[in-house]
């Protein structure tokens, strides 16, 4: 009696194999095209690094970008693998907006700001209240911000304002105290700003925005370079229309940088779910 002898797989021919490489190679290219196309005419990622933004935005806070509200230009695209001059499908922003741009004069790393005058505004400061065309924007106090302290966000007394060491809550959570005053825009606009003091940039002259351009200020008035500083003040200056990459959406993702990212079990500790979600 003989056993039967396994029969061996039939080897795929030359001719399948590199068939088989195409479609892994058309698929891989694909996604990668979709990406490519979401990231650089949809929506853009972004996330938070400084406090320029507080006390709407937190260190660790990651944001969607909506990329199609202003148009597009060589800014837009990722890795900036396409180039041209101008903007395309162009659409002027609204004062107020919360703005995503290429910061000049280097345009090499990206900003978040406020957008406070457009093209022909004349925009004063004046003891830390904007005037914007000659009319002071309405600047009413507010209950302080306590901002929570954790791994990305301390508490750092500055000496030159009047900003207040950490204090303890009888919750136990350590904070920090700002002053809060919410400013309305003459388009109804309304958000919250920070003032820690008196700084030089609390007053500013009557500016004119060229046109082209846009004036942008960070809502922590006192720590943000932004259209107040010329670029050898190490600030930005005005804005180019060209700069601007899209208009913060809402935030899909935030941590406190107390993870360790190669702890998986730390993550969830370290996430501000609260946060995740809030629009502008």
């Amino acid at each position: 009696m003989t056993e039967n002898a396994s029969i061996p797989p039939e080897k795929p021919s030359p001719a399948a194999q590199k068939e088989g490489w195409r479609e892994n190679l058309r698929f891989f290219g694909t996604v990668l095209l979709i990406a490519f196309v979401i990231r650089s005419l949809v929506f853009g990622l972004f996330n938070i690094p400084s406090e320029s933004m507080l006390p709407r935005l937190l260190v660790g806070d990651y944001l969607l970008v909506s990329k199609w509200p202003y148009g597009y230009s060589r800014h837009s695209f990722v890795f900036g693998l396409i180039q041209f001059d101008g903007r395309i499908l162009a659409q002027e922003p609204q004062r107020g907006d919360v703005v995503v741009f290429r910061a000049p004069p280097e345009n090499k790393v990206d900003y978040i700001k406020r957008l406070i005058g457009l093209p022909g505004d004349v925009v004063e400061i004046r003891s830390g209240q904007v005037i914007l065309n000659g009319k002071p924007v309405p600047r009413v106090p507010m209950d302080d911000f306590l901002k929570p302290i954790s791994a990305n966000s301390q508490c750092e007394p500055q000496p030159f304002l009047n900003t207040p060491v950490a204090e303890i809550l009888p919750d136990g959570h350590e904070v920090c105290r700002y002053r809060r005053f919410r400013e309305t825009l003459p388009n109804g606009k309304s958000y919250a700003v920070l003032d820690l003091g008196d700084i030089a940039k609390d007053n500013v002259a009557p500016t004119v925005v060229p046109e082209g351009h846009y004036f942008m200020m960070g809502d922590n008035r006192d720590n943000s370079l932004d259209s107040r500083f010329s670029p050898d003040e190490g600030g930005i200056g005005m804005v180019p229309e060209e700069n601007l990459i899209g208009r913060a959406a809402f935030t899909y993702f935030s941590t406190d940088g107390s993870a360790n990212w190669l702890l998986p079990w730390t993550w969830l500790g370290a996430m501000r779910p609260s946060r995740i979600g809030e629009g502008f």
